[in-house]
């Protein structure tokens, strides 16, 4: 059965009538159709553009289809509606187009270097192995390879690169060879600006920008998903780090201190942000809401640039049309205007996910 909606459409900022035949959008009038929002505010369905459904709490991999499920309705049931799930050690491309559940854009497992990153997350691998692994990653994801930029290096006592620039350059360049986009975690100075000069598309979390690089990064487009809630994780880090390698928790702590002042320098810059929460691992899902608010209440975005950032400029980004002619029937709906006070997010009144109503549940 076809949907009509009616509410003030963002960003248009004007009161309208659309309509949801299956999974599509018309502005053409549906006669018969059943309304399902008579009021509010109604964006394109939420975004986490950087998020894990296939690590559990903890850290630990999934192990079943089922387990993946949960963590994508938690983030569903917030109102994300679009999910780009930034490395999997768990294969799962049969939920790309499960009905009840969100839009899934994939890398493959992270490729990183060996022993230096989170215990069975990613692919290790040595320099010589790299370009080889990330076109095999590209072929398991839809659309994205995860690199593993940087780590703590136990023999130098601080964060250093995967490998070296060539390598990493080249790992790039391998996945656009492969016909998708890398992205690349970053915490340090070094390893961002050897990724950002390599042309990578997306730069996750991203503490170690620099203002000559910010603004290389505007010029190439290149984006900036800094993941703030995770960041904000920085201490407990540090701490349990100090006793042997207390340059490397400095390290974290100055990261940790100056970022919002980073992130407010790359949206001042042009630089395409995206909302991001890191949820798998030490994050829980269904945060997008509190990221969205530390990009504003931190970083000082606008209300309505961190909702462009985490609806419509971010389903643009990962291809998953907003509401226009023809667009994907994913919407959140807010009883007050959440670019007048963006806590209203935290508690979208419906959701309607591939032109079904899946908040309030169905009877």
């Amino acid at each position: 059965m076809a949907l009509h909606v009616r509410g003030v459409l963002l960003p248009d900022d004007e009161v309208r009538d659309i309509w949801l035949v299956g999974d599509r959008v018309t502005f053409e009038p549906v006669p018969g159709a059943e309304t399902v929002v008579d009021g509010g505010f109604v964006l394109p369905g939420l975004t986490d553009a950087h998020c894990h459904i296939g690590i559990a709490r903890g850290g630990a991999p999934i192990t079943t289809l089922d387990q993946a499920r949960e963590l994508a309705r938690t983030d569903r049931d917030a109102g994300v509606l679009a999910i780009r799930d930034a490395g999997s050690p768990y294969p799962y491309p049969e939920l790309d187009d499960e009905p009840d559940l969100p839009r899934l854009a994939r890398a493959g497992r992270h490729v990183a270097p060996p022993k230096r990153y989170l215990r069975d997350i990613g692919v290790e691998v040595g320099a010589a192995e790299v370009a080889a692994t990330v076109a095999a990653q590209a072929a398991a994801g839809n659309g994205w390879v995860k690199l593993v930029g940087d780590w703590i290096d136990r023999g130098v006592g601080d964060l250093a690169p995967a490998w070296d620039a060539d390598t990493l350059t080249a790992a790039v360049a391998a996945a656009h060879a492969a016909g998708v986009r890398a992205a690349v975690h970053t915490f340090s100075e070094s390893a961002v600006e050897i990724m950002v000069r390599a042309g990578v598309d997306s730069v996750e979390h991203g503490t170690g920008l620099s203002l000559d690089l910010i603004d290389l990064m505007a010029r190439q487009g290149t984006a900036l998903v800094p993941t703030m809630i995770n960041i904000r994780t920085f201490g407990h880090i540090a701490d349990q780090a100090r006793a042997k390698f207390p340059e490397y928790a400095d390290h974290m702590i100055a990261l940790r201190d100056r970022f919002p002042e980073v992130v407010r320098a790359a949206h001042e810059a042009g630089v395409p942000i995206y909302v991001g929460t890191d949820a798998g691992g030490g994050i829980d899902h269904g945060l997008a809401a509190e990221e969205m608010l530390l990009l504003h209440e931190q970083a000082g975005m606008s209300a309505e640039d961190v909702l462009a950032a985490a609806s419509w400029r971010a389903r643009e980004w990962l291809g998953f049309p907003g509401l226009v002619e023809g667009g994907l029937a994913d919407l959140t709906v807010y009883p007050e205007d959440p670019r007048r006070d963006l806590r209203v997010v935290r508690a979208p009144s419906r959701i309607v996910l591939r032109g079904r109503v899946v908040l309030p549940s169905p009877r």
